[in-house]
């Protein structure tokens, strides 16, 4: 399978799921502003969205979506706990906090990442961010993962966005939980892996 990424965008969610599952991938560097692949190909051929992650498959199939790409990736190898099993409760759960950040969090950082923002529409987006952060802060507070006690997609994705934090400016420091979980998850050695894959810093204190 090929992982079409950016490196730090959201598709290093998928790429430290695929990881934590021991899933081998090729790696596809998409340049976001060109639309070209680093071969040189038309990326929007291959993804008419035209952002990562994509995944194409084996077969040639090609699925789009982070919350979607990263809930296959885990049914590949169930056993990893990445997502729990379909029907149950507990996969709801997960769906659940893949929408909360992928609406609440992800596209809220996208206003902050282009100059042209202007001041007053980002001051109300880092606002608008730290009110969900503080939800988080709240659920991590009681437990290492957003799930419970095991890591999961969901993890991997929050990590991903919130290690945005500090390329906008945004100050977390008021959530000393999600820090924490920041930390915890930066050291985990298949977060390591990707962000090493990608060229990534491992330094993902948000607060700095």
């Amino acid at each position: 399978m090929k992982l079409y990424y950016s490196p730090g965008a959201c598709s290093l969610s998928p790429h430290i799921v695929a990881q934590e599952a021991g899933i081998a991938l090729q790696l596809v560097k998409v340049d976001t502003k060109t639309r070209r692949t680093e071969s040189g190909a038309d990326f929007l051929a291959i993804n008419p969205k035209g952002y990562v992650p994509t995944l194409e498959l084996d077969d040639g199939e090609v699925l789009t979506e982070g919350p979607a790409i990263v809930q296959y990736l885990a049914d590949l190898k169930p056993a990893s706990g990445l997502a729990p099993a379909n029907g149950t409760l507990a996969r709801y759960r997960l769906q659940e906090m893949l929408g909360y950040i992928n609406s609440e969090l992800h596209k809220s950082y996208s206003p902050l990442f282009k100059p042209d923002t202007p001041e007053a529409t980002r001051q109300e987006r880092k606002d608008y961010l730290r009110k969900r952060y503080a939800l988080l802060d709240a659920v991590l507070a009681r437990q290492p993962w957003l799930l419970g006690e095991r890591f999961t997609a969901a993890d991997a994705y929050l990590f991903t966005v919130t290690n945005w934090a500090r390329h906008v400016d945004l100050d977390l420091s008021d959530f000393p939980a999600v820090l924490a979980f920041q930390k915890r998850a930066a050291e985990r050695p298949a977060v390591q892996a990707a962000m090493d894959a990608e060229g990534l810093a491992r330094r993902a204190t948000a607060a700095a």
